[in-house]
C-alpha cells in the first residue's frame, strides 16, 4: 500500500495499521482509478502473489519501501532467497536511508537505491509550499538543505547504492555527470 490510509487507494476507509489482511483483501484497489472499469473485482495482493504477477510478465520491480527498515529487509530478503531471479529484475528504494542500509546489511546482492525529492520538507511533490506562514517555510527550506547535501555527498556511499531515483523535474546533464563520475546510475 502507497499512504497510510486506504481511503485514496481503494474503496475502503480507514488506517491501514487498523485494518487485518483479511480486510484489507475486502477491498478493491482498482475502485478510484480511472481505469476501474477494466478491472472489476480487483484484490490486493500479497507481496509474494504481486511479485509471481511481475515475474509473470518479465516486468522490473521497484519496492519502494516507506518504513519498518528492519521488518521490510527481513521480508525482501526471504521473496530473494524464494525468488533468485530478483536480483536480476528488482531494485530495493527508499527515501529512508536507513531502509536501504537495513536490505544491504540483510543482503549485499539486492540492488539497492536512495529516492530523492528536492525540497521535500518544504513543498509539496506538486510544488505547492507546505506551509502557508512565511517564517516557518523559509525555516523548513533551510531544513531541507541538510538531507540534500547528506545525501549527495555521504549517504549514498554509506549506503552502498548503485542507483539513484531522482524527481525528474531537477534531473539534468550536469546531474547526471556528476552521479556518473561516482558510478552512479540516475533513475528519473
Amino acid at each position: 500500500m502507497h499512504d497510510e490510509t486506504v481511503d485514496r487507494t481503494t474503496d475502503g476507509t480507514d488506517s491501514l495499521s487498523d485494518l487485518t489482511f483479511a480486510e484489507v483483501r475486502k477491498l478493491n484497489p482498482a475502485a478510484n482509478h480511472r481505469l476501474k472499469n477494466n478491472f472489476p473485482g480487483e484484490k490486493i495482493s500479497t507481496l509474494k502473489e504481486a511479485i509471481m504477477e511481475c515475474l509473470d510478465h518479465n516486468l522490473t520491480i521497484y519496492f519502494d519501501v516507506k518504513s519498518r527498515a528492519t521488518m521490510a529487509a527481513d521480508a525482501l530478503k526471504h521473496m530473494y532467497m524464494e525468488f533468485p531471479k530478483l536480483y536480476n529484475i528488482s531494485i530495493v528504494c527508499s527515501f529512508m536511508p536507513e531502509v536501504i542500509f537495513k536490505m544491504r546489511q540483510a543482503d549485499g546482492n539486492v540492488v539497492t537505491a536512495l529516492t530523492h525529492r528536492p525540497w521535500s520538507l518544504s513543498y509539496f511533490a506538486g510544488g505547492k509550499q507546505l506551509f502557508d506562514s512565511l517564517w516557518k517555510h523559509f525555516l523548513y527550506m533551510l531544513l531541507d538543505i541538510l538531507p540534500d547535501w547528506s545525501l549527495h555527498n555521504i549517504l549514498w556511499y554509506l549506503c552502498g547504492i548503485s542507483p539513484f531515483l531522482m524527481q525528474k523535474d531537477f534531473v539534468s546533464k550536469v546531474y547526471l555527470k556528476r552521479w556518473s563520475t561516482k558510478g552512479i546510475h540516475v533513475v528519473a
